[in-house]
């Protein structure tokens, strides 16, 4: 799957949540592996911020990002709809320190995406793969996150209030391509009883019956309805029931879950990277969504690459006799037997170890240890292989060597150990030679890794 952007820029306009400024949003086309991030337009040098967690601030009612400076919060509705709509790269324009709330959902990013388009780039999507349990919870309330194995992205949202009008509600999403039918519309939403500490604390500046649920479940006064609205510049409300005070009616009976789980959404998409996992989400909230983002984010910048997905069941993409087509190499210097995945950018080969190898005889005969310099030779050939299938007719075509940098031997290889070869370009196919990046894994470990450069040359 390739990387996506926007296929042209769009722009929204409207009132703050918690400033109550009138804002502009831009939203940019970005280039490749730019991921997402927001321009302080209104700021002297109008300085960027990645949206990553590890720039998460606060969570009061709202994802905060900061960095020196700078600082946007609110953000989750527009990311969600970006990552909602497998958006990869785009670059937000913001004039003002939070997002436009503007109904209070993401329905109007969700269609603007849809009336501009999206576009695919050349380079591929790059997945963080979720490979056994993870879990995130707090204990103090009630609230986790479980992210279990899948081959694709779902997610399960459960809700519990102690609330006579919004008990427990569930909702879930079992396609991203259903997000903006089924989710974006959804709105945020606030107990009446909240209304007034969320005031006090300099909050909901810019909130009203027209950008949020809000829920009336713990008997008050006329009067005090009316002072509250008061505070918050608001027209008066005659409610004399328990149930939700809205100028337009639910988009759906659980709309709050859904909206929660569009929070989640929001919120996970500051990995930085497309999650393929299920998750399942007990009374979340930006707190715990967050937490779990920055553990995430914790993991993928202790490792640079994550080891490739070796399932022994599937069909390879080259077999050993396709690979003997092409690779000049045989016994006893053939160092890949399959090719399990291919890209255009990138290639993931397997080489089996056994204590059949011929140079075990001699490193070591007590201990048998796969020298590593052949770790390279074998990640040399599967670069080769990926480097064939830039050309027509690669059969005519071999492979060389010109140079190897950055090498580093972090464990060794034994008889028994499957070695996976995850090999990708550096910078696109020039004049023949190819500069390429590769990792050899023993399960989940990198054992080996380096650049290289190759040439490619007609056979005569």
């Amino acid at each position: 799957m390739k990387q996506l952007t926007l296929k042209e820029p769009f722009k929204v306009h409207g009132k703050g949540l918690h400033t109550g400024l009138m804002i502009d949003a831009e939203f940019c086309p970005a280039p490749e592996n730019h991921g997402y991030k927001i321009q302080r337009t209104d700021l002297e040098g109008e300085p960027v911020i990645d949206a990553l967690a590890e720039y998460v601030t606060a969570t009061t009612r709202g994802t905060v990002l900061s960095k020196g400076d700078i600082r946007v919060s609110t953000v989750e509705h527009a990311l969600a709809a970006l990552y909602g709509a497998g958006i990869d790269n785009c670059l937000i324009k913001l004039n003002a320190p939070e997002m436009p709330i503007l109904d209070g959902s993401a329905k109007v990013y969700c269609e603007n995406i849809l009336r501009v388009g999206v576009e695919e780039q050349n380079a591929d999507k790059d997945f963080y793969v979720v490979k056994q349990k993870i879990e995130v919870r707090d204990d103090t309330t009630g609230s986790s996150i479980i992210v279990l194995p899948d081959d694709e992205f779902s997610i399960d949202v459960m809700v519990s209030f102690d609330s006579p009008v919004l008990k427990n509600q569930f909702a879930s999403l079992d396609r991203l391509q259903d997000f903006s039918s089924e989710v974006g519309s959804s709105r945020t939403f606030v107990f009446v009883r909240e209304v007034e500490p969320l005031v006090k604390g300099n909050l909901i500046k810019g909130g009203d019956l027209d950008n949020a649920i809000v829920i009336y479940d713990s008997p008050m006064e006329q009067s005090e309805l009316d002072r509250i609205a008061d505070l918050m510049g608001v027209p008066h409300k005659n409610v004399t029931e328990f149930g939700y005070i809205n100028d337009f009616p639910l988009f759906a009976d659980n709309e709050p879950a859904r909206h929660k789980l569009l929070d989640v959404l929001g919120d996970i998409a500051l990995i930085g990277r497309p999650l393929k996992g299920k998750i399942i989400a007990t009374r979340p909230g930006h707190s715990i969504n967050t937490a779990f983002s920055k553990k995430i984010r914790k993991e993928i910048k202790h490792q640079e690459i994550q080891a490739p997905v070796y399932n022994p069941n599937v069909e390879p993409v080259m077999d050993i006799n396709r690979i003997k087509e092409l690779l000049p190499h045989r016994y006893p210097f053939l160092m890949v037997d399959k090719v399990i995945e291919k890209g255009s950018n990138y290639i993931v080969g397997v080489k089996n170890v056994t204590g059949n190898e011929p140079y075990f005889q001699g490193h070591f005969p007590q201990e048998p240890v796969m020298p590593g310099v052949l770790h390279v030779e074998a990640m040399a050939q599967t670069g080769g292989l990926l480097v064939l299938g830039q050309v027509d007719e690669p059969e005519k075509y071999s492979t060389y060597f010109m140079k190897i940098d950055n090498v580093k031997f972090r464990s060794k290889v034994v008889p028994g150990d499957t070695l996976l070869f995850h090999v990708s370009f550096m910078t696109p196919l020039r004049r023949g030679c190819a500069v390429m990046k590769g990792y050899a894994f023993v399960g989940e470990k990198i054992v080996t890794e380096c650049e290289f450069m190759a040439q490619i040359i007609k056979n005569k």
